[in-house]
């Protein structure tokens, strides 16, 4: 049995009305009669199956549904339909900064994160050092959050999820900021993790990163599966095809 397993998940969106609603028809599980009009369908019957140790590359147009399948993942979202399996801890690394606190320092922010994770203050002091050399914010560590380029923002945000040695490690696009030393070193820090038994699943515009760093992938379109999860080529070819006929 795999880390990660979808079995036939659909997930609507409401196309109208606010998220406070959605909120409560998810936690209800009742919806308006005319829901099934009112709703876009971001994900339809997906099947996926990650092995432990796997990098798997999810890839597709703008809107395809990548980014809602690692948020499947991670527990924010929860399905209309279907079955999710996830074993481990997930910790996932959308957009640059989120989740840190404007007004802490990257310090408090490496604190704060470990707690929500589970760790204790003992855990978290042990990472401490490792994690901010990793991230070589050098003396910036102890200042505002709110001070930090996007650049540093997600050196620290990657830092972080590196070394709080989650079971599954999600990332969406977040490897695309920084310079190129540090893209390999994240890089090599992945490698190292997924020796040790962790899987990681990546979304990723960069097709070079996921040719050459992925070990299967799968290529989504309109909340399908159009591709995979198989070989990384095949993966990039359907995209590359559907970008041609959408030009």
């Amino acid at each position: 049995m795999g880390v990660i397993q979808f079995q036939n998940v659909t997930l609507d969106f409401p196309v109208k009305g606010g998220a406070p609603t959605y909120l409560k028809e998810q936690v209800t599980g009742r919806f308006r009669k005319e829901g099934r009009k009112r709703r876009f369908r971001a994900l339809d019957a997906v099947n996926l199956d990650v092995e432990r140790g796997e990098i798997l590359g999810i890839v597709g147009p703008n809107g395809a549904g990548k980014s809602t399948i690692l948020r499947l993942i991670a527990g924010i979202y929860r399905p209309n339909e279907g079955i999710i399996r996830t074993s481990g801890r997930c910790v996932l690394l959308a957009g640059i900064g989120t989740g840190f606190q404007g007004h802490l320092s990257g310090r408090e922010n490496i604190k704060l994160n470990g707690s929500i994770l589970g760790l204790t203050d003992r855990e978290v002091t042990e990472r401490m050092e490792g994690i901010i050399a990793f991230s070589e914010l050098g003396e910036h560590i102890d200042q505002p959050i709110r001070t930090y380029s996007m650049g540093m923002k997600a050196r620290l945000g990657f830092a972080v999820a590196a070394h709080l040695e989650p079971e599954v490690l999600l990332i969406d696009e977040v490897m695309a900021v920084g310079d190129a030393a540090f893209r390999r070193k994240c890089q090599a820090r992945i490698r190292e993790m997924v020796s040790g038994d962790t899987t990681v699943v990546i979304v990723s515009h960069n097709m070079n990163t996921v040719a050459s760093f992925c070990d299967r992938a799968l290529c989504i379109h309109h909340g399908k599966v159009v591709s995979g999860p198989g070989p990384v080529k095949h993966a990039i070819g359907m995209y590359e095809t559907i970008l041609a006929e959408e030009e």
